[in-house]
């Protein structure tokens, strides 16, 4: 459906109607396996639901499309995903440069898990296109991993810069999607090899679904992973499938107002005394805005701002809204906010990627966006009291 639309494709790819029924939603099957006609008469390819699931195959080609990809792959987990993609990949003794602001969840995995493999890993700002460039080890650095906005600093990579960077030492460029969404970038169309998604985040984007999603420009780089998915075996059920592919359909019309709703959210911090600093990329001053405006539709729904008073200031204005909901994670229909020194980056703390204890990290919601502005001056004001 190359031809078509980013909207079109989020309803068409991967999803003909029904060939028996007519039906327009693609079943959930919640079966663990297939009859066969004979010993090896597999239809349609379809054994066994670790190695495959219709309705999974529907959520895999769906996104590959929205991202430009030649395959994709969906997965229990984000990090279900980049553990898979890492494993198949990598060997013991490789090297791979990671965001010195990266996810915490991500920075656990290789710190504490894929270190314990083998795998070695730098933190580099990957905002700096050269100290990138420095930090590769010849021979050995087998992938250049990025997050673009990163989290929850919202640093912007350059994508197709890093690309050839990554190339030129034969390493391939990842690039974790989550925080834009497919339709506010697509880094496959910049020169990325393979694009990471937490579908948990926009794409499910109803906080009903834990899931993770891989896709690839190459199919020999596809091949292997394929390998690996089944043979890990962290694979999406069908029902979580069904709710991604559910979430994607409306993926464009909850992005513009994401978009919407932080650009007000954003301009209402900014004319608090109480904020030392506003972090969105949007923003002219972000050092990031120009490369994000090259690379990316909007500059999507989420915002991090410190606060001038330091950390207990941070922490009495997320326990203090009302609209936004205190928790973890992202991206869904409600608002969120959270302090990443405690919460999602706790795991990073006495590390280079430790963040500021002032930070308060937002994700603007689908709401009313005057509810939402009215929501955090209250809960500034209390702060007066």
């Amino acid at each position: 459906m190359s031809d078509f639309g980013f909207e079109t494709r989020a309803i068409h790819a991967g999803q003909e109607p029904d060939p028996r029924t007519g039906a327009v939603v693609p079943a959930i099957y919640a079966t663990s396996t297939y009859k066969q006609d004979g010993v090896g008469g597999l239809r349609e390819g379809y054994e066994y639901s670790r190695s495959a699931n219709p309705t999974r195959t529907a959520l895999e080609e769906c996104i590959a499309s929205l991202e430009l990809g030649a395959r994709g792959f969906a997965f229990a987990s984000g990090l279900a995903a980049e553990d898979t993609l890492l494993r198949a990949l990598t060997r013991p003794g490789d090297h791979v440069i990671i965001p010195n602001d990266a996810y915490g969840g991500t920075y656990r995995l290789f710190d504490k898990v894929e270190s314990r493999w083998g795998l070695a890993y730098d933190p580099v700002p990957i905002t700096d296109v050269d100290a990138v460039r420095s930090a590769i080890v010849p021979g050995t650095t087998r992938i250049v991993w990025v997050e673009t906005p990163t989290n929850p600093l919202l640093g912007i990579a350059d994508i197709a810069a890093l690309a050839e960077v990554a190339h030129a030492a034969d390493a391939l460029l990842v690039v974790d999607n989550t925080f834009a969404s497919p339709y506010l970038q697509q880094p496959i169309a910049h020169g990325a090899d393979v694009v990471v998604h937490s579908t948990t985040k926009y794409a499910g984007g109803h906080s009903d679904v834990v899931g993770g999603a891989l896709v690839v420009r190459d199919e020999g780089v596809a091949e292997q992973i394929a390998f690996h998915q089944n043979s890990m075996g962290a694979v999406a059920g069908p029902f979580d499938s069904w709710l991604v592919l559910r979430g994607l359909k409306t993926l464009a019309l909850r992005m513009e107002r994401h978009s919407d709703n932080a650009e007000q959210v954003v301009a209402f911090l900014q004319d608090r005394p109480e904020v030392s600093q506003v972090i969105y990329p949007g923003l002219a001053e972000h050092p990031g805005h120009a490369v994000a405006a090259r690379q990316m539709k909007r500059f999507g729904g989420m915002v991090s701002f410190r606060m001038a008073a330091g950390e207990r200031a941070a922490l009495d204005v997320v326990e203090h809204t009302e609209l936004f909901l205190l928790a973890e994670s992202l991206g869904g229909v409600e608002s969120l906010i959270e302090h990443p020194g405690r919460m999602t980056h706790a795991s990073a703390a006495g590390s280079p990627l430790e963040v500021p204890a002032d930070l308060v990290r937002v994700s603007v919601g689908i709401e009313t966006g005057a509810d939402l502005v009215a929501d955090l001056a209250q809960a500034f004001e209390r702060l007066a009291r």
